[in-house]
């Protein structure tokens, strides 16, 4: 397997890979915000006719502001990596063999051995490639040609990473 394809210098194209990247570290935090408020939402109802409710209810008020703040921050993060990174757009190009993904981005290099892929995660725009535990860079699906990326998806499958 050969497959070789260009990266535009599009400024939007940055933005959208700090966004896939950093939506899949900062999921859980929607996920716990939205425990913690909803936590504190009934704490803070329930305890409303009690007496001891009256001495709490701060700490309900505050876990229910904690939580809509740790369900804020993804895509807080998100927003602000869009547009931080658009002033990033340099042509590149990735050529991605059986051993391994070379990827460039103007004057720098990089690759990824296949054998230290654990999975690669499918969204629609990339597929994101993990070492280990954490997402190390994103192949983008649709800047490549419909047979490579059949190709591509086959080698995955092939080695158990889709």
């Amino acid at each position: 397997m050969h497959i070789r394809f260009d990266v535009p210098a599009d400024p939007a194209y940055p933005g959208r890979v700090a966004a896939a990247l950093s939506s899949v570290r900062l999921r859980r935090h929607g996920y716990i915000g939205v425990a913690m408020a909803a936590v504190g939402a009934i704490a803070f109802t329930l305890s409303r006719g009690s007496a001891w409710g009256e001495q709490l209810s701060p700490l309900w008020l505050a876990m229910i502001f904690g939580g809509l703040l740790a369900a804020c921050y993804g895509p807080w993060v998100r927003w602000r990596a869009r547009r931080r990174s658009s002033g990033y757009a340099v042509e590149g190009a990735y050529e991605i063999t059986d051993e391994n993904i070379m990827m460039r981005s103007g004057s720098e290099s990089g690759g990824i051995a296949w054998d230290g892929v654990a999975q690669v995660k499918d969204t629609p725009e990339f597929w994101i490639v993990y070492v280990g535990r954490m997402p190390a860079t994103v192949i983008p699906r649709r800047l490549m040609s419909a047979e490579d990326g059949e190709t591509l998806r086959a080698f995955m499958a092939k080695r158990g990473l889709i």
